[in-house]
């Protein structure tokens, strides 16, 4: 994949009105490379792992993602890792520079692994994400999760689809 692409979101496929329909393929097994790709850092509050402020928060980012033109033209990628049981971080990739939100860049080598599954699921994802890396015979970096549907959404089209990150 070329340096700082990720696999294309058909955002017209979107009979809630809400999240797009996820479509695995092309997401799957993927070498992505990143250069000072553009990032928004946001916090969200969680309850033992458990989302707690995550509609706020999300909702002040895209105002601004939107106010600022910042969109990426394939559609959104949000990766999201916890810091701890009540913390979690999110990287939501953007085209620029977004006033009032904090920009992170991000650089590196990176794999992908579409899992489909309920989300208590996600610590035994992160062990296979990192078996995955030492497959390779590399030291794996840190884990991220691409939640591709909000569970209402999930639970509308049968399938939660979630794309694990990992650094190489």
């Amino acid at each position: 994949m070329d340096l700082n692409a990720i696999p294309a979101i058909d955002m017209s496929d979107n009979p809630t009105g809400c999240c797009p329909r996820f479509h695995p393929e092309g997401w799957d097994g993927q070498n992505l490379h990143f250069r000072d790709k553009p990032f928004i850092r946001a916090t969200t509050r969680s309850l033992a792992h458990v989302p707690l402020n995550m509609g706020k928060v999300l909702t002040r980012v895209q105002a601004h993602i939107a106010a600022a033109d910042a969109a990426i033209p394939e559609g959104y990628l949000m990766l999201s890792r916890d810091l701890s049981a009540w913390q979690c971080e999110h990287l939501i990739a953007v085209s620029g520079e977004v006033p009032e939100e904090e920009m992170v860049t991000l650089s590196g080598d990176f794999i992908t692994h579409v899992f489909q599954g309920p989300y208590r699921e996600a610590g035994k994802w992160h062990g296979q994400m990192q078996d995955q890396v030492r497959a390779m015979g590399k030291e794996p970096g840190k884990v991220w999760f691409f939640y591709t549907t909000c569970p209402k959404c999930a639970k509308t089209y049968g399938k939660n689809y979630v794309v694990g990150v990992a650094e190489v």
